[in-house]
């Protein structure tokens, strides 16, 4: 049985530190045998946000958010190569739509961004941290932002 991962999946938030955690998860990649490699960012509905009271409808702007979510992926993912077929914008909440893609795709890795503050909780940020918990295969938290 090989310890070799196959499917790797990159959980970004789409700040400047996601480019990091891509870089660092096409490196592992590159050392499994050139496993797959996809890429997941979760928009949060804009009804959540404000407990669903909203007397108005969000689809345009959710649309909006959307189209700005794939333009920003694509500046990301300059000079890495994963097929549109692997990049994902969901809709949903994070760790929730994180866990079903992996479940979805038969994701053996899932690869987050931490920040590396004390505590654990506060290592790993809350959305990291939800993926950890309840994920279906191995995470891993790529350290981002300052060094202490």
């Amino acid at each position: 049985m090989s310890n070799a991962y196959k499917n790797i999946l990159v959980a970004i938030d789409l700040s400047e530190e996601s480019r990091k955690v891509l870089l660092q998860a096409k490196e592992i990649a590159a050392r499994n045998q050139h496993a797959k490699l996809s890429v997941v960012h979760t928009l949060e509905p804009l009804g959540f946000a404000y407990g669903g009271d909203i007397p108005m409808d969000l689809t345009s702007i959710q649309d909006q958010l959307d189209a700005h979510a794939r333009l920003r992926l694509q500046e990301l993912l300059e000079g890495i190569d994963i097929p549109k077929e692997n990049q994902y914008i969901l809709v949903g909440m994070p760790d929730t739509e994180t866990h079903r893609l992996a479940n979805e795709k038969g994701v053996d890795l899932i690869v987050v961004g931490s920040h590396g503050r004390h505590g654990f909780q506060l290592l790993l940020g809350s959305v990291s941290s939800g993926v950890l918990h309840g994920a279906p295969c191995d995470v891993l938290a790529v350290r981002v932002g300052k060094k202490s």
